[in-house]
């Protein structure tokens, strides 16, 4: 095979965004069908990126090598199951499904079809993170004491997301811990470690039954480390997405904020040495710790034309959704301390 036949399944922005990632990657694939529930957006997003409008999920199914998730929560289980009985490679987006179980049986259906899957969890790829990770493991920084995780955006049933599903619990589940910063929880994992121990409280703003717009946690880390997540969707419209991370080791401090991708970080030592990196000079200090690119869809094309793994998988989104759970349960529980 010397192209992959993508499928989407979703056309909405999400989708969009994966679409025209793949056109910067270069990576070689051969536009397939595309379908959503709503025509007139299939239609759209058909005409922008070359796809075919079909009037069935099957037939974007079957016309395909491998297929992008793209669609409401609550059908991403039936929609990867579909798809791994035909021995589809998947990229499904993220949350997997509403809870853990789901997902777990999402990973392990993937695993039996012997098929190549990756989930939308992005910031794996993200120069500040992959930097800011260095900086941690970097055996002069010490150990990593705490950490504070803050993510805001705006509601996103409103304004450039305009997805009004994310207010309707019957298709997304959860609001902002689950739905967004299950991004947040695998970076914590991913620059800390794992975490033994949350606490958490959520809280209802908007009044979208089951949608907690505003959630915290405290977490308690494996190796010793304490952390903190606030995660809120408000109505400020001029904060669309943002996040603010510092990690504190015994002896450096460092920052993310800015662009999730282009930072800047910046990082404090110990004698006084201070740095900044952001935008090209990032990117290019980061390239030599890639495996591949930078762009998570075009590494998808080329792990299933390479018959290998790929990068984050099901698995890793199943942990992300272990930690998620436990936090869920630890604030119905009005904030107990929950083993993860």
């Amino acid at each position: 095979m010397t192209s992959l036949r993508i499928g989407f399944l979703g056309a909405g922005l999400i989708a969009t965004y994966h679409s025209k990632s793949l056109r910067h990657s270069g990576a070689p694939v051969v536009r397939a069908g595309v379908f959503d529930p709503d025509r007139a957006r299939a239609a759209a997003f058909a005409a922008a990126s070359g796809h075919t409008v079909c009037d069935t999920e099957d037939d974007v199914l079957d016309g395909c090598d491998a297929v992008y998730i793209c669609t409401w929560t609550n059908t991403h289980p039936r929609l990867l199951e579909a798809a791994t009985e035909r021995g589809l490679h998947v990229f499904c987006e993220k949350p997997l499904a509403f809870t853990t179980a789901e997902a777990q049986r999402m990973a392990a259906l993937a695993e039996a079809a012997g098929i190549t899957h990756q989930v939308g969890l992005v910031l794996r790829f993200s120069p500040a993170y992959l930097w800011s990770k260095h900086l941690i493991d970097d055996p002069s920084a010490g150990r990593v004491m705490t950490v504070v995780f803050r993510d805001d955006q705006f509601i996103p049933i409103q304004g450039h997301y305009a997805s009004t599903w994310r207010g309707d619990r019957s298709l997304v589940g959860a609001g902002t811990l689950l739905e967004h910063s299950i991004h947040d929880v695998d970076m914590l994992r991913f620059l800390v470690g794992d975490v033994s121990r949350v606490s958490a409280h959520t809280a209802n703003f908007h009044g979208f039954d089951g949608i907690e717009d505003v959630a915290t946690a405290s977490l308690r880390f494996a190796n010793g480390a304490t952390g903190v997540l606030n995660s809120v969707w408000h109505d400020n419209l001029a904060r669309p997405s943002l996040r603010r991370v510092e990690v504190f080791c015994e002896r450096r401090h460092i920052v993310i904020e800015g662009d999730d991708w282009f930072g800047p970080v910046s990082w404090t030592d110990s004698d006084g040495t201070t740095g900044s990196l952001e935008g090209e000079a990032l990117e290019a200090a980061v390239a030599p710790m890639r495996d591949g690119s930078s762009n998570p869809d075009g590494e998808f094309v080329r792990a299933v034309l390479e018959g290998r793994a790929a990068s984050p998988d099901l698995h890793t989104a199943v942990k992300a959704h272990r930690l998620v759970d436990a936090m869920y349960e630890s604030a119905a529980d009005e904030g107990a301390s929950i083993v993860v």
